[in-house]
């Protein structure tokens, strides 16, 4: 079987930069923002998801000229060059990674880390190493799972250890709302609701 190169692509003129060695490794990071919300008489403060955060793939590209005498700064400049502002969309070009048929990613190239390791004679390098940082690039707002509607009335239980400023905080992310829940359900001490206890959420207009 065919040794498949790595390569990066300008999706926008479709020029490819092939990496002299492939990848002996790349590690793909995700993760997702919370927003600290203060409830007074509670040890710490509740978390509210926020919103997630663009993956980031990060890797370190293996560059050698040292049998040709080449200066390998020719190869490295191709791979910052996706750094660079162009002049028409006043941006870096969105670029993808393709490895085959393993790891596809599209993104911008958000840093790149020369390390210069071997020289000639006259101080040309012919080894390096870029450390390179991509981050997600996505067009549009689309959702892949859809969320439930917040202009419509719910019905959720009453759990263990839950109060009506905590579902407060989770179904409007505003703990102050919970006076909206005890009205549509009837409640008039909201510090002795059982668990088990069926509760409206309203919509808030």
């Amino acid at each position: 079987m065919a040794l498949e190169k790595a390569k990066l692509v300008n999706a926008d003129t479709g020029e490819e930069v092939a990496v002299l060695f492939n990848p002996t490794e790349y590690a793909v990071e995700k993760g997702n923002q919370y927003a600290e919300i203060a409830i007074p008489g509670l040890e710490a403060p509740l978390l509210q998801f926020s919103r997630g955060t663009a993956r980031t793939l990060t890797m370190d590209l293996f560059l050698d000229t040292s049998e040709t005498g080449q200066d390998v700064r020719v190869h490295t400049k191709r791979i910052t060059s996706f750094l660079d502002i162009d002049p028409e969309t006043h941006a870096p070009p969105v670029c993808r990674f393709v490895w085959g048929g393993g790891e596809s990613f599209t993104g911008v190239l958000e840093r790149a880390t020369q390390r210069f390791t071997m020289f000639l004679a006259d101080g040309t390098p012919v080894r390096a190493t870029v450390g390179v940082a991509l981050k997600e690039f996505r067009t549009g707002l689309n959702r892949e799972k859809p969320l439930q509607s917040p202009d419509r009335t719910k019905v959720r239980t009453m759990g263990e250890g839950d109060s009506l400023w905590l579902l407060a905080a989770r179904e409007y992310g505003d703990p102050a709302q919970w006076r909206f829940i005890a009205r549509e359900s009837g409640i008039v001490n909201p510090r002795r609701v059982k668990a088990g206890t069926d509760l409206v959420i309203p919509p808030i207009e």
